[in-house]
């Protein structure tokens, strides 16, 4: 099967404000020739590439979230570091990666939803007052060997 016969997957749909790997993204994209939904609260700049289309939603508290989680399907892969959103994405069969390139999965979104919300609730109670790791290198990485793969696995599922 040529490259221009294998099955396409839908579409890459980034999460895009605080994402640290959009330019990961974007080449991922590229090299399997897949189109790239940016969708942010604001303006971004993005590369000259008619694959890549940013889609500014306003500023209403998750609207970024519902218009991904009301798009992406299971021919679809999602970027992003928001569990709750992750978590819809992954009820619609779509395949859902962190920025650090943990995957998202039926069998997982559970236990991620519920450490979410315990350290919600411990930072609320000032148990805890520090952040999550500095983003690395190892991070960007594991991102791109995540991507990559999502595409691979969409492209021979057909």
């Amino acid at each position: 099967m040529t490259d221009a016969e294998s099955p396409t997957p839908g579409h890459i749909y980034v999460d895009a404000d605080a994402c640290p790997v959009k330019a990961e993204v974007y080449k991922v994209a590229e090299r399997h020739r897949m189109p790239v939904r940016v969708v942010s609260n604001s303006f971004l700049r993005l590369p000259s590439d008619p694959r890549l289309e940013l889609v500014v939603v306003g500023e209403a508290l998750d609207a970024a979230d519902d218009w991904i989680a009301e798009r992406a399907g299971p021919r679809d892969v999602v970027v992003t570091a928001d569990i709750p959103l992750a978590s819809r994405c992954v009820k619609a069969g779509a395949c859902v990666i962190a920025p650090d390139g943990r995957r998202f999965t039926p069998e997982s979104i559970g236990m991620a939803l519920a450490t979410r919300n315990l350290m919600t609730d411990l930072r609320e109670a000032g148990q805890i007052t520090g952040g999550p790791k500095a983003f690395s290198q190892r991070d960007r990485s594991a991102f791109l060997s995540a991507l990559h793969e999502a595409v691979e696995r969409l492209k021979r599922t057909g």
